[in-house]
């Protein structure tokens, strides 16, 4: 079996949606020989343990290219590439894109980069017989045409999808996938264990502020600079009423690329009362998320973090899948523009949630006990689909 996609390159939420499929084949299908074609395999092989490739034969794939040399080095790349993927995809019977957003352009992202991989993937597992399987993946409709073609062409080409939220196979749909057999379930990350929550306290808490590099989506280009400059400024000020109110402030990231956001921070708000977390995976940032009051986040893994430890969030949402999350986990209230952030509003909706914390938790709380419920039937359904013979199997043992 293989596993595929920008895993081990900094991202959080990535490299958790992995460790959720990890711990489903290794509970459920321990005879499965795993290995990983990725963006970062010595990460993935160090804290993974399962052998790794590197996705791209070009080191340099994802730097911006002005010589010639580097020009003509990305050029090639795209055509080794054609043939690493189709012999990486060759030596497997199944590979899985475990979670993430590989169908949809809500961050920038040019289409021979990551839309092109996936669709050699997809392409190469039809023409070699290897199934390929997009797992409580999230999609979203592209306006560029190259990269419309190559998401939608991947997703046809794939012998098995779900999606994280109804959004998404809806999007799919708009963009000429026939979905009709497809199903939705909670994106992976919700497998992940959940950490013990600390005891509540009579006085105020702290409070998380997940931050990112937020520099809008493909269609904001022109205005990239500007809405950074929004984001960020909107939320200094509300960090910054936070801290006059004596309440410890604790950042979170989600990427590598979100520390230079927190330095912006730390060195504009300038207090003690504001610190930063050191997270390495998901499990460290449910454990941040799990000993604070209340969260105000804007990435989605941030989010679930917040969700997934019954901890009242409120969602800083950049895309329809935020809004979706939320929505579903029973806090849609409780959605702020990412894009447009106004620090007096959000401190409204920030207190408005704080005051509603207990009945809010206890929402949690039975939302999460569905989402488990149908995160077993995902699991259930993918081993129908890539696994009928241990499917059939298990299936005899239960009858006798």
């Amino acid at each position: 079996m293989g596993v595929f996609g920008l895993l081990g390159s900094g991202n959080l939420g990535n490299d958790g949606s992995l460790e959720a499929v990890l711990g489903y084949l290794r509970a459920e299908h321990p005879e499965a020989v795993v290995d990983a074609l990725c963006g970062g395999p010595e990460t993935v092989t160090t804290r993974f343990g399962i052998p790794a490739t590197r996705l791209h034969w070009n080191r340099g794939e994802y730097r911006t290219a002005s010589r010639a040399g580097a020009v003509a080095a990305k050029g090639l790349g795209k055509l080794v590439d054609v043939f690493r993927t189709a012999s990486w995809v060759r030596r497997h019977d199944v590979v899985i894109v475990p979670g993430m957003g590989v169908l949809e352009a809500t961050l920038p992202l040019r289409p021979w980069g990551f839309p092109y991989s996936l669709f050699l993937l997809c392409a190469s597992g039809r023409l070699l017989r290897t199934r390929v399987a997009l797992v409580s993946v999230g999609a979203a409709e592209i306006g560029n045409r190259p990269t419309r073609a190559l998401v939608r062409w991947s997703a046809r080409l794939a012998a098995y999808r779900s999606y994280r939220d109804a959004q998404s196979r809806d999007a799919m749909r708009a963009m000429g996938v026939d979905t009709a057999r497809d199903e939705v379930y909670p994106d992976f990350a919700f497998a992940l264990p959940t950490p013990r929550a600390s005891a509540p306290s009579d006085s105020p808490g702290p409070v998380c502020v997940g931050v990112m590099d937020f520099h809008g989506g493909n269609d904001d280009r022109p205005r990239a600079e500007e809405i950074y400059r929004r984001y960020l400024d909107g939320t200094i000020r509300f960090v910054r009423a936070l801290v006059e109110e004596d309440r410890p402030v604790r950042l979170l990231t989600g990427d590598a690329c979100d520390a230079s956001v927190v330095t912006a921070i730390l060195d504009t708000v300038d207090s003690p009362l504001v610190t930063a977390a050191e997270a390495a995976s998901l499990a460290d940032l449910m454990k941040e998320t799990a000993a604070a009051d209340t969260v105000v986040a804007v990435r989605y893994h941030n989010l679930i973090c917040a969700l997934k430890t019954g901890t009242p969030v409120l969602a800083l949402s950049y895309a329809a899948k935020s809004d979706a999350l939320m929505d579903r986990m029973g806090l849609g209230a409780y959605c702020h523009p990412a894009r447009e952030v106004d620090a007096d509003r959000l401190l409204q909706q920030f207190r408005a949630l704080e005051k509603r914390s207990p009945e809010l938790r206890q929402t949690l709380a039975e939302r999460n006990r569905a989402v488990a419920r149908q995160l077993k039937d995902q699991f259930t359904a993918l081993t129908t689909a890539l696994f009928p013979a241990a499917d059939h199997t298990h299936t005899l043992r239960k009858a006798s």
